[in-house]
């Protein structure tokens, strides 16, 4: 099992919803679908979340001022961070710049 999460929301998914439903077309699929989302994410207390529905618990969040639902994450840290503003733009004109000298005739290994 890959996340514990995912795999349970999947599951109730297929057994509350997509096991229960006959789908009539696209248009009652999608009808379907948005009502038991709406009806999992504000009306059902989620025992992860201390018995509070979603929407409850991210008003605490967002009255708290919280800007994650876990302080620590599960991901793993990125393997490298995105540059500082500006550092692409030097990186380029860095290249522009050992481009030119190469059209000059000036080997790139040439140190000053």
């Amino acid at each position: 099992m890959q996340n514990g999460y995912v795999e349970s929301f999947n599951g109730r998914t297929r057994d509350e919803l997509l096991n229960e439903t006959l789908f009539f077309g696209l248009d009652h699929a999608r009808s379907a679908i948005a009502d038991w989302v709406a009806d999992f994410n504000t009306a059902r207390p989620h025992s992860s979340l201390g018995y509070q529905t979603p929407a409850a618990y991210a008003e605490v969040l967002t009255a708290t001022g919280s800007g994650a639902a876990q302080d620590d994450g599960s991901a793993p840290p990125p393997v490298a961070y995105p540059a500082p503003n500006g550092v692409t733009e030097k990186a380029k004109a860095l290249e522009r710049f050992l481009s030119d000298l190469n059209r000059m005739g000036i080997p790139k290994g040439l140190e000053f």
